[in-house]
């Protein structure tokens, strides 16, 4: 057999080894596994965009699969056939945090999953209590600082639990700004928010989505965005990291497929949502959300998923937060 025989072999294999995916994929329906209960923010996104792939991709059927921090739907996405058939959800926790939290996981954050596209990203907010800025003049993050520094051991600050985005954004504030503040952990955002409201801590660091409708209303008052920029959905309100450069944390999420999942049909995904979360209709509905569409390549996700990891290894470790 002469070497040009022998390249053809060679390709007609590997695209005999594609297609079957390429075909199963283009005439079954796709599984978007989401790693928590429905009506949440992330199960909202997914299924906006499921309806939008609709005509590239045929049915797409969100599966919520909650648990574990996340951890039960990342695990049911990473042990799934790399067929482009099973695709799901990542996230902030499932993908950066909870890798260094919890001292077993069922699966490797680095090594289980392709990236397909980011899907958006949500900045988390410094927030305090308004009637108690108003009576401690505390007007900017410079205040809440200077106020910290000068009653020292006075200040505290909640979130939704050990671990969480509130808990590992308020640890590396504090690490930022030199100050000390107590930490009381909640069970959950929601009764976080409102012990903040009830002047049971002094600020929280929440998502923005949750936040908006209380500083909207004056009962919390915003001191800066935890984004590297400052945010369009907040705005007059400063970044952190213009007080202290580096400081950025935002809630995001996007598309992985299991590893082994081909190129053609990630690159196929990608393109799929990509013009699905371009389109103006999206942005329109994911306004509403306070959540920011950035749509990437595969590569472009997988380096940032990387990137991640390795920022939260040292703020997780920092805090001290573990779950066994």
């Amino acid at each position: 057999m002469n070497r040009r025989n022998l390249l053809l072999l060679s390709v007609a294999a590997a695209a005999a080894a594609v297609s079957p995916a390429l075909h199963a994929q283009s005439s079954a329906p796709i599984r978007l596994v989401v790693p928590y209960a429905p009506g949440g923010p992330l199960d909202v996104t997914a299924r906006a965009l499921a309806e939008r792939v609709r005509d590239s991709l045929g049915t797409v059927i969100i599966d919520n699969k909650a648990g574990a921090g996340g951890n039960i739907g990342a695990d049911v996405i990473a042990k799934a056939a790399p067929d482009g058939l099973t695709i799901g959800l990542a996230a902030t926790a499932t993908h950066a945090v909870n890798p260094w939290l919890y001292s077993r996981m069922p699966y490797d954050a680095a090594k289980d999953f392709a990236g397909i596209t980011q899907m958006v990203r949500v900045p988390n907010v410094l927030v305090v209590n308004a009637a108690r800025a108003q009576e401690l003049k505390i007007n900017t993050v410079a205040d809440l600082v200077a106020y910290a520094k000068a009653n020292p051991a006075k200040l505290n600050y909640g979130s939704g639990g050990n671990g969480s985005a509130g808990h590992l954004a308020g640890e590396m504030f504090k690490q930022k700004a030199g100050i000390y503040a107590l930490h009381i952990p909640y069970r959950g955002a929601s009764p976080a928010q409102l012990a903040l409201l009830a002047g049971e801590v002094d600020f929280n660091i929440d998502n923005l989505a949750a936040a908006a409708p209380n500083i909207k209303s004056g009962k919390l008052k915003a001191l800066a965005v935890t984004s590297a920029q400052e945010s369009p959905m907040l705005p007059g309100v400063p970044a952190l990291s213009a007080s202290y450069p580096g400081f950025s944390i935002d809630t995001w999420w996007g598309l992985v497929a299991p590893a082994g999942t081909p190129k053609p049909v990630i690159a196929k995904l990608n393109k799929a949502f990509v013009d699905a979360l371009k389109a103006p209709e999206t942005k329109t509905r994911f306004d509403a959300l306070l959540a920011e569409p950035v749509p990437t390549t595969p590569e472009q996700f997988d380096a940032f998923m990387a990137a991640e990891r390795a920022k939260y290894q040292q703020v997780v470790k920092a805090s001290g937060a573990k779950v066994d």
